[in-house]
């Protein structure tokens, strides 16, 4: 990929500028580029910046399912704990069409109340993803109204510590406003169909203070008729210091572009600076 140099940052990283929060309370890197889990956007900010503080965050992930795979490298940048942008490029691999789909998605998400650890109630934020496909030859081909778009979403997260037995355990829940096809690769919308609010959670226990073992969900839109499916996983992330965080996950995102039983892993390293 054209992004290895984001990756080489985020490996050899070592010192973090900003280190206002507890280990691991940023989460990691989410594949449309927010922080987040892999899979979906939660309500705490890139980075271990602090209301005084910035950071700024670098990352690359791989998910490799049986007849597809995703890379995608971004940046994260986070203002005094306030607002975090994002920018990240998906370059999604069909070898048996032997073709590629790149999509660019930027970001942007507020900081609206509390903190997922110190306020009583959840922290709450809200964002939103600018979607845009370079090329929509194949959304157009199934069906697709448009090759760019925008999801808007809410997300709660709430970390308890010591709440399970002495571990620490976290959650988050997002509602997001979307009409994204397979998130945005097979266009957006298509006839007849509206956006709609759909439904994301996640949850993870913190075996020790650097590893984390979760799941989380992501419910998806079937507006192209291909059975497009709700996705799921099981991730552990380590958190060996405020620089660097490493994510194994087990994919099950179900039918993609009518193909079935679509399982396999993801990877990805974030550096934090």
């Amino acid at each position: 990929m054209k992004w290895v140099s984001f990756f080489i940052i985020s490996l050899f990283c070592n010192t973090a500028f900003a280190a206002g929060k507890l280990l691991a309370t940023p989460g990691v890197s989410q594949i449309e580029g927010s922080a987040g889990g892999g899979l979906v956007p939660w309500a705490q900010l890139a980075g271990y910046a602090s209301e005084d503080e910035w950071s700024i965050a670098a990352f690359c992930s791989r998910g490799h399912v049986k007849n597809y795979s995703l890379d995608v490298c971004g940046v994260q940048g986070n203002l005094f704990n306030r607002i975090e942008l994002s920018y990240a490029e998906q370059e999604f691999d069909v070898p048996a069409l032997s073709t590629r789909i790149d999509q660019k998605i930027s970001g942007v998400k507020v900081r609206l109340y509390g903190d997922i650890v110190y306020s009583d109630w959840p922290q709450l934020s809200a964002g939103i993803q600018h979607k845009s496909l370079k090329d929509g030859k194949v959304a157009k081909l199934v069906g697709a109204e448009s090759t760019h778009g925008n999801d808007i979403y809410f997300a709660a997260s709430k970390l308890h510590l010591g709440a399970l037995y002495g571990y620490n355990w976290f959650w988050n829940i997002t509602a997001r406003y979307s009409e994204a096809n397979q998130t945005g690769l097979l266009g957006f919308g298509a006839k007849d169909a509206d956006k709609k609010w759909l439904l994301e959670a996640s949850s993870a226990v913190f075996l020790s203070r650097e590893i984390a073992l979760g799941a989380e969900f992501r419910e998806k839109l079937n507006n192209l008729g291909l059975g497009e499916s709700h996705w799921r996983d099981i991730f552990i992330a380590w958190f060996p210091n405020k620089s660097l965080n490493v994510t194994a996950a087990w994919l099950d995102l179900g039918s993609i572009a009518g193909v079935d039983k679509q399982t396999g892993w993801y990877v990805s390293i974030a550096g934090y600076f």
